[in-house]
């Protein structure tokens, strides 16, 4: 029998990428998470891929900002409701710590990121370097 893993992978497989971006919001303050995302991190390294971990953060005003942004509303709908988005948001912040604390992610190949005053182009350019891909890979 296949599972939905062995089906996630076999499917990243057939389509011969050189990369593949995963993103998630962690909840640094629960063991849920951290099982999470150490299990997504096995399934990926398991099948020999190289795994890197990039811990964005900006401010909570520039998040707020950017869910308002054309691009932001028509690909992640539930950021639509702008006052329930706002609200959601600003919860979470109070009830998770969304951020990790010094020398907590125990990955080797680790970066993390305040991109309150970047573009996603900047970002993306700032991770690139840090781990030293061409950004022209990127962009395919």
């Amino acid at each position: 029998m296949i599972t939905i893993t062995d089906l996630f992978c076999l499917t990243i497989e057939s389509l011969h990428l050189s990369g593949l971006i995963f993103t998630y919001v962690w909840a640094f303050d629960l063991a849920d998470d951290w099982r999470y995302v150490k299990e997504v991190t096995r399934i990926f390294e398991s099948k020999g891929w190289d795994t890197v971990w990039v811990e964005l953060e900006a401010s909570l005003e520039t998040r707020m900002m950017r869910n308002r942004t054309p691009h932001r509303l028509d690909v992640k709908p539930t950021k639509r409701n702008l006052e329930w988005s706002e609200q959601d948001l600003k919860a979470s912040l109070e009830k998770h710590r969304l951020t990790s604390l010094p020398g907590e992610i125990p990955h080797a190949r680790y970066l993390r990121l305040d991109n309150t005053n970047m573009s996603p182009q900047d970002a993306a350019q700032a991770i690139c370097r840090h781990f030293g891909w061409s950004c022209e890979e990127m962009e395919r």
